[in-house]
């Protein structure tokens, strides 16, 4: 099914392009087996990029497969939003209409901001994410419409492609992984300079593994010879291939321009210039021929046949007269779908369009302009608008330009093409000062800027100002991912209110700036936020008011815990509805529920977050709902209500994913896998975090994934894995906040202590365990905090005896106890995590009991936390065999294995075993009855080593050097060393320092007495 394909060459023969080919066609084969292809072909204007791809799109349409085309237009520095894509999807509907409208099932209205055939483009949502739902709607919808038939989607001149076209064709590439789909897009390289926009988009994909690139070169001398004897149907003159290939250097258009000059006269014309050889051929057109040419290359890259008659200025007969001449002699081609024309080459477009002369160009702009806006019929009506503003600004007309330019921005935006608005604001930015007074009177202020109060008091009558385009410009480049550019439209808008106090609209901008400057790693974004504060105190209530007291509040949850952010987040509730500002108001809310929970309300919060949850889903406001889910399934895993907050994820999984809002998806997910880790399903737990990385589109959320992952491989054992993840949730967080998010912060100490526990560096866990008590664990914090004083406390606990250890060990046991004493256990969760602390304390200086170790089991055994219940069964069991209680030891330990080897905690799994071996007891099988103790059960042996290697162990525990080793046991250096890596394999480790530490978890080497015993007390607190 060949569907909008044109033949646009003139030579009968395919040349060369043998090996191209073949990579192409191979890709079709691949595609056939439900592999998604990604193809670029680059080269320079005229190389015969566009006769390889009829070629292949022939073979296509061979195969069976549906063809759709699309090119990109150059109307000017904005461009079509998305022209490529809606040319081509609009080829799709007409061939595969069913089909289409099946795939795009459910989601027509969003669709229809690319393809507007499927129906009214929506005036909402817009967000940050809006362009991102976007495109994955997009995307799910091509792998719905391949896939049970190949789909070839080719999208020409993209170095013409307007930004929205570069993201999206960026997200296919890198999100299509089913469907019988081919994506092939071309591009001009010799224009794309370094700072062309293109430039970085070929760099990003160079990086993708499933993007082919075929870069086209010229033809040598031979090939040249096979097209001439092609167009020429004879063997050419051997002189003639010689002046053919020396003025062409081998440009298979430029061989085409020569033989077609040669032909028609005009050999004397000939001379090096490049532009003269291209417009050589128009100039011996007729005179009326050579206007209408000179017309419809101002025109854009295709110009519709009604518009071009409205224009041309000429009757119908003599129109088509025109046209026929201009079609016969190559210059001109009719479009596939038979409602236009196009030049048959945009470099002889080029070349009479720089041809014009100044007064030249705007006057047939301005007849463009003025056709149109006497009949709104003559182009599509998604094109109207921008086209008309393009037309009216190379007009140099700025009353006219402007108010076209402004609605042009508008329909961008109903496009989710923010980054086209942006560039259509910035251009009415530069008309404002040339359009007249009266005109600039009428306009008024601009369609969407959020809360921003728009200048004066009425909209609806007060005039349009250059600061509302500075807010408008400002969400755009935000929405747009541009935030750097929103960064500056906001220095400019605050330098022009220094002279002209507003203390509401600079509120606004600084509100901005805080949350831009937060999000591109530039700092915490709270000077800005007390800027607006300082600006709105005082005045009566607005929304704009309400809206810097929730960033407020909500910096102040997230940054700085404490009661202050409550009364905050009350005020902004209040002030939202007093101005009758809804969604301002639940916002708020969802701050107050979360502040009321973490300060021990939690009846009181949660209720809060499920009213607003259930309010803003009834009102459709998504975006406020999934935050509603992200905030109640934290706090409800905070209360240790894990199973609840696993339900309440999927819940909200599923209508944020509904609504496509990537980011909100990404935080419940990880939410998610935070609570399946606590309930011991790990491999949910991995797959949940796997998810949050591949749609998170922001930081913090990716970078709590990879903490989640790093906490899973660390269970299991995987160190070098557990530090790559590590080190990217670092990566991801950043170093820049002055003030870290404590929900973040503390995390990533935790996990630093629990690695560098499993690697024996006592010594680092000390330090980060010193840094973590010097950061401070906030109001609310304590889910952190907990199980950081947990990990740092079995540390010095299994590094008990390490000679290296013993230094400063005093001082650490203080610094835990100091770090301890004032945290919270607001519910059994973490009541039982503060007995555990005391329990491993007391454990680090030798004085743990068996009523220690069974009032944390009895503690830890109501909560579904099967990780933690197996750790705290280990010690238990551990006890209970040193007071010689073997039979419940056993239980203890067949439970707590049967766990680890289920959640797959490996590292838990061995140390396990080994116990279990020592004591000689079964760890599988029915029979409950323990063995009976060996007489003299060496626990050394159990690991398979042999007597020298456990005297060569006993001094690797003890910190000596392979050279120290060696001169204990009198043995050479390189003995020593083939003793070590011997013993390192046998323990299943990767290093000294976690044999070492191994050795001590384990006590496989008796520690040395204590000095001077503490007197036993009645169990004292931690």
């Amino acid at each position: 099914m060949l569907g909008g394909v044109e033949t646009r060459s003139v030579s009968p023969v395919f040349v060369g392009r043998a090996d191209e080919l073949a990579v192409l066609t191979d890709a079709l084969t691949r595609a056939a087996g439900q592999e998604p292809q990604a193809m670029l072909i680059g080269g320079e204007a005229g190389v015969g990029k566009t006769r390889l791809t009829e070629e292949f799109l022939c073979e296509a349409d061979r195969r069976g497969a549906v063809v759709a085309v699309g090119g990109c237009v150059e109307i000017g520095a904005e461009g079509l939003p998305f022209a490529p894509f809606s040319t081509a999807l609009r080829t799709l509907h007409r061939l595969l209409p069913g089909e289409l409208a099946s795939a795009a099932a459910g989601q027509e209205d969003e669709l229809a901001r690319i393809l507007p055939e499927l129906g009214d483009t929506p005036r909402g949502p817009h967000d940050e994410e809006s362009t991102a739902r976007l495109f994955e709607l997009t995307a799910r919808m091509l792998e719905r419409l391949a896939a049970d038939r190949t789909v070839v989607l080719v999208l020409e001149d993209l170095h013409w492609a307007d930004t929205s076209t570069r993201h999206l064709l960026s997200y296919l590439f890198r999100t299509l992984v089913s469907g019988r789909l081919v994506i092939v897009a071309t591009y001009r390289a010799d224009d794309v300079h370094r700072r062309h926009p293109l430039r970085p988009l070929l760099a990003e994909l160079d990086r993708l593994r499933t993007v082919q690139r075929i870069e086209l070169s010229r033809f040598n001398r031979a090939e040249v010879r096979r097209q001439l004897a092609g167009i020429l149907a004879a063997q050419p003159d051997e002189d003639f291939v010689d002046s053919v290939f020396d003025r062409s250097d081998g440009n298979a258009f430029f061989v085409e321009e020569l033989v077609a000059s040669k032909e028609s006269g005009c050999r004397t014309g000939l001379t090096e210039s490049l532009r003269d050889l291209l417009l050589v051929r128009v100039e011996v057109l007729p005179d009326e021929t050579q206007g209408l040419v000179r017309i419809v290359a101002e025109g854009g890259s295709t110009v519709e046949y009604p518009l071009l008659r409205a224009v041309a200025g000429l009757t119908e007969d003599e129109l088509i007269e025109a046209l026929r001449a201009a079609v016969g002699a190559n210059i001109l081609l009719a479009t596939p779908d038979g409602d236009g024309y196009r030049f048959r080459h945009s470099l002889v477009r080029e070349a009479v369009s720089d041809d014009l002369l100044p007064g030249e160009r705007a006057r047939v702009n301005r007849r463009y302009a003025e056709a149109m806006e006497a009949d709104g019929t003559l182009v599509r009506a998604e094109e109207r608008v921008i086209r008309l503003a393009s037309y009216w600004y190379h007009a140099n007309d700025p009353a006219k330009a402007l108010p076209a330019v402004l609605a042009a921005s508008v329909a961008a935006r109903r496009r989710h093409a923010y980054s086209e608005q942006l560039r259509l604001l910035e251009r009415a930015m530069d008309l404002w000062d040339s359009a007249p007074e009266d005109v600039r009177e009428a306009l008024r202020p601009a369609d969407y800027t959020e809360v921003y109060p728009p200048c004066g008091c009425d909209p609806a009558t007060t005039a349009l100002q250059r600061l509302d385009l500075l807010a408008e410009a400002t969400v755009a480049a935000r929405y747009g991912g541009e935030r750097d550019r929103a960064l500056k439209i906001t220095k400019t808008a605050l330098r022009l209110l220094e002279d002209d106090r507003d203390p509401l609209r600079a509120a606004w901008f600084w509100t901005e700036r805080s949350r831009l400057i937060a999000g591109l790693g530039r700092g915490d974004g709270w000077e800005e936020i007390a800027k607006a504060q300082d600006l709105v105190r005082g005045l009566p209530p607005s929304q704009v008011h309400a809206e810097v007291l929730v960033r407020a509040a909500s910096w102040g949850m997230l940054h700085k815990p404490g009661p202050g952010n409550l009364a905050a987040a009350e005020r902004a509730v209040e002030y939202a509805r007093m101005v009758g500002a809804e969604e301002t108001e639940l916002n708020a809310r969802i701050t107050v529920g979360a502040l009321l929970t973490d300060s021990g309300d939690a009846p009181g919060g949660l209720a809060e977050m499920h009213a607003v949850r259930e309010r803003a889903t009834e009102l459709g406001l998504t975006m406020l709902a999934g935050r509603a889910h992200i905030n109640l399934t934290s706090q409800l895993e905070s209360l240790g209500r894990s199973r609840e907050a696993v339900e309440l994820a999927e819940q909200g999984v599923e209508l944020v994913r509904r609504s496509r809002l990537m980011d909100s998806e990404a935080w419940v997910c990880g939410n998610k896998a935070e609570s399946l880790y606590s309930l011991g399903r790990w491999e949910e737990a991995a797959e949940a975090a796997r998810r949050t990385l591949l749609v998170g589109q922001s930081a913090a959320p990716r970078g709590c994934a990879s903490a989640r992952l790093a906490y899973l491989a660390l269970g299991r054992g995987e160190l070098t894995e557990a530090a790559h993840q590590l080190a990217a949730a670092h990566v991801h967080f950043g170093s820049h906040e002055t003030r870290p998010q404590p929900q973040h912060r503390i995390p990533l100490y935790r996990l630093a202590i629990g690695l560098a526990a499993a690697e024996g560096r006592i010594a680092d866990v000390r330090a980060e365990t010193s840094a973590a008590a010097a950061y401070g664990f906030p109001l609310g914090q304590h889910r952190y905090a907990w199980p950081l004083l947990l990990a740092a406390a079995t540390a010095e606990a299994d590094a008990r005896g390490l000679p290296a250890a013993e230094a400063g060990r005093d001082a650490a046991l203080d610094v835990l106890r100091t770090a301890a004493r004032p945290l919270a256990t607001p519910v059994p969760v973490w009541t039982a995590h503060a007995e555990y602390v005391r329990a491993e304390l007391r454990r680090a200086e030798a004085r743990d009991t068996l009523a220690d170790w069974t009032a944390v089991e009895q503690a830890v055994r109501p909560l579904e936390r099967p990780y933690l219940l197996a750790r705290a069964c280990h010690r238990l069991a551990e006890a209970l065999l040193a007071a010689g209680d073997r039979e419940p030891a056993a239980a203890l330990l067949r439970e707590a294995y049967a766990t680890a080897e289920r959640i797959g905690a490996r590292t838990l799994r061995e140390d396990l075993a080994l116990l279990a071996r020592r004591a000689r007891l079964p760890l599988t099988g029915t029979d409950s009855a323990a063995a009976p103790p060996a007489s003299e059960t060496d626990p050394v042996e159990a690991l398979g080593l042999t007597s020298r290697e456990r005297d060569v162990l006993r001094l690797v525990a003890a910190g000596s050097t392979n050279r120290k080793i060696a001169e204990e046991l009198f043995i050479s250096p390189k003995t020593a060393s083939v003793h070590v890596s011997n013993i390192l394999a046998k323990l299943g480790v990767t290093g000294r320092g976690e044999a070492a530490a191994l050795a001590h978890r384990l006590r496989l080497f008796a520690p040395p007495a204590p000095v001077s015993p503490r007197p036993e007390a009645a169990r004292p607190g931690v």
